[in-house]
């Protein structure tokens, strides 16, 4: 079944970057829906799906990262294009329904009595103390007499400091005596400590919404200069926005297009997952990959720095060794060195390979050897299960019946399958989004990630517009489908390294306050 498009419509979709082909898969998608994940069993350290380090890995792995990235490019992938708004959801809400009228906080806004109670421990607060004088407005005395929805106000609004718009990346996080960092320059300054390049060079890729660009380069002009020479380094910073071609169709509950005022067709953003394409074009040897709101003060960065070079040792210690069987595999190898690196495929690499293979010619299993060992290879750090929501490590088992190690986010696993709820409930560990990835192939050449993703991992999202049901599409998550096909290993790493700020009052935690 094909839709009937408009000339018009032809000519929208074109200029995404997209073809009609392109668009009809995803309303085939939306018809059909997509598969859930199956899970076997959740990767545990008792199963071998997760591993635990012991003090001398630890020691070991951090020395191999120095070692093996000697005159290797670094490179740090920060995803950073969504706004801050979610962060503020319970001021928002506070500020459309309080208007000075005495209110039961405890029982109807706790989380906004302790933003109130301790407005003045954010790294911010000096900023919109400043941002109320400038309007001649004294931040005490609108405290004193209870008009809340005004400070508020100026914390959020545009006109204003601008937080509820601004991305998280520019938002003050952290405060060191006099002076406040953004989540943006913490990664600057945990960048120095880890991904430093033998020429001093620290390359730093964020990715942005279109609309934030010149704040981002506006900040990093500010701030440039005084980090290099703090820390002794070079910055290089680089910007990259989604794709327009990565935008999927948006669908009423029949699954036809949905259109705008205009009678243009409404797309929608793909998710975090169109940013494979992004990481598609970055050339570097090893790739970091860590969320824009999972820092930490200087006083809580030592764990963050030694885990992330313990997994980057650990992938070039493996990366080292598959490189040297992909070359005898090369060679046509003897049965007794096929059988070496099968055991090594498996036992090292969580490979699965058929059940026949032993039976197989030697040119047969050279074949899948190679076509098994020469892809995009990723370290994945994991922190034990805390009950936060999102995904987490699982063996699970593709439409081709392959069994391999994926992380799992919830929205693709049948909940009502009680075997399957049980095995998600049975997960020991969470995934915090702590990457380290290898992109080049053994003769020095980059993997085409494209290739490497299940497109039967996207799922579909509905939202109540009006009347209306609106069903939008989710590509491959970034860290979930879009890397299903990469060789992946799980490493536990301690909860320390996993402190992000998804609401304001996060920010209050001890572990984002001053040591």
């Amino acid at each position: 079944m094909t839709h009937a498009f408009t000339e018009k419509d032809l000519q929208q979709i074109a200029s995404m970057g997209l073809t009609a082909k392109d668009v009809e898969l995803q309303l085939d998608n939306f018809r059909k829906g997509f598969p859930k994940t199956k899970l076997l069993e959740a990767a545990t350290v008792e199963n071998h799906g997760v591993k635990r380090m012991t003090d001398e890995e630890i020691m070991r792995f951090s020395a191999s990262y120095k070692k093996l990235s000697n005159g290797k490019k670094i490179l740090k992938f920060v995803p950073a294009s969504g706004a801050a708004t979610r962060m503020f959801k319970e001021l928002y809400a506070f500020t459309s329904t309080y208007f000075g009228v005495a209110t039961n906080f405890e029982k109807e806004f706790p989380n906004v009595k302790e933003f109130l109670q301790h407005i003045r421990s954010f790294a911010f607060f000096e900023d919109l103390q400043a941002c109320m004088e400038k309007s001649s407005l004294d931040f005490g005395d609108y405290m004193d007499r209870g008009d809340f929805t005004t400070v508020i106000n100026y914390l959020l609004k545009e006109q204003y400091l601008g937080y509820g718009s601004l991305p998280k990346a520019l938002l003050k996080f952290h405060r060191y005596g006099g002076i406040s960092r953004t989540a943006i320059e913490e990664h600057i300054v945990e960048g120095a400590a880890y991904a430093k390049n033998n020429d001093g060079k620290v390359n730093l890729h964020f990715t942005v919404s279109p609309e934030h660009r010149p704040l981002f380069k506006k900040k990093i002009a500010e701030v440039k200069r005084y980090y290099e020479s703090e820390l002794g380094i070079k910055l290089n910073i680089t910007f990259s926005e989604q794709k327009h071609y990565t935008d999927t169709l948006a669908v009423d509950e029949y699954n036809n297009p949905v259109r705008d005022e205009n009678g243009k067709l409404t797309f929608r953003p793909g998710g975090h997952g169109a940013l494979i394409e992004n990481l598609n074009e970055c050339r570097a040897d090893i790739i970091f990959i860590k969320n824009i709101d999972n820092v930490v003060p200087d006083w809580m960065k030592h764990t963050t720095i030694i885990y992330k070079q313990v997994i980057a040792g650990l992938l070039l210690e493996l990366q080292q060794q598959t490189f040297e069987y992909l070359r005898i595999l090369d060679k046509s190898p003897d049965k007794k060195t096929l059988q070496k690196i099968a055991k090594f495929a498996k036992d090292s690499l969580q490979i699965s390979l058929p059940e026949n293979f032993t039976k197989l010619s030697n040119e047969e299993q050279c074949t899948i050897l190679m076509q098994k060992l020469n892809r995009p290879m990723r370290v994945c750090g994991m922190v034990k299960n805390q009950g936060e929501p999102g995904g987490g490590p699982f063996f699970t088992e593709n439409t081709h019946g392959i069994r391999s190690l994926q992380i799992v986010e919830t929205a693709q696993i049948n909940r009502k399958d009680p075997e399957q709820e049980a095995i998600l409930n049975s997960a020991t560990h969470f995934n915090p989004v702590d990457l380290v990835c290898a992109t080049k192939d053994y003769k020095g050449r980059y993997f085409n990630l494209r290739k490497y993703v299940d497109p039967q991992t996207g799922f579909i999202s509905k939202k109540t517009k009006g009347a209306l049901t609106v069903k939008s599409q989710e590509l491959p998550g970034l860290w979930n489908g879009a890397m299903a096909e990469w060789i992946t290993l799980f490493v536990e790493v301690p909860l320390a390294t996993f402190n992000p700020v998804k609401t304001v009052n996060d920010l209050l935690r001890k572990e984002h306050l001053e040591g």
